[in-house]
């Protein structure tokens, strides 16, 4: 793998209310950054589970790209894997975690990790450096957006 990025938030919402959030399907749209100009292409609503494939179109640096996702794992409200079928990467594998909070049910822990390759081997991972902060940046809006929308239930 070229790289692998790992967030975690803590939500002051229940397991079940937060997995259904993010399996919720639309709001990949409200939690992915306006510049992108993410849509999904899949009718709505998408019933979420494995085997679920998700087409979607945005724009990566001002490039229109189409996206499909797999719904390779789903175990809820613990989970789910989206594994790029079809897209920018050579390989993108987003693994969502959720975790009750021992402490206080009605918080949750999610944990993100995303393991990727670029495509174009050696020439392609010469932009790593510029995806990673890409990344980071795009996870750092989810984070901010996902507890400000998860705050205002």
């Amino acid at each position: 793998m070229n790289g692998t990025l790992r967030r975690t938030m803590k939500v002051k919402r229940p397991i079940d209310e937060v997995f259904g959030f993010f399996s919720d399907a639309s709001n990949l749209e409200r939690i992915t950054p306006p510049e992108l100009r993410f849509r999904i292409l899949t009718p709505l609503p998408i019933d979420m589970r494995e085997g679920t494939l998700i087409d979607y179109r945005l724009r990566l640096w001002g490039v229109p790209l189409t996206w499909r996702t797999l719904i390779s794992q789903w175990d809820p409200p613990g989970g789910f894997v989206d594994e790029q079928v079809r897209g920018p990467y050579r390989v993108w594998i987003h693994t969502h975690r959720f975790i009750e909070d021992r402490d206080d049910a009605a918080c949750t822990w999610i944990q993100d990790e995303v393991r990727y390759r670029l495509p174009f081997g050696p020439v392609g991972a010469a932009g790593l450096p510029i995806v990673r902060k890409q990344l980071a940046r795009i996870f750092d809006h989810r984070a901010e957006v996902t507890t400000h929308l998860l705050s205002d239930r």
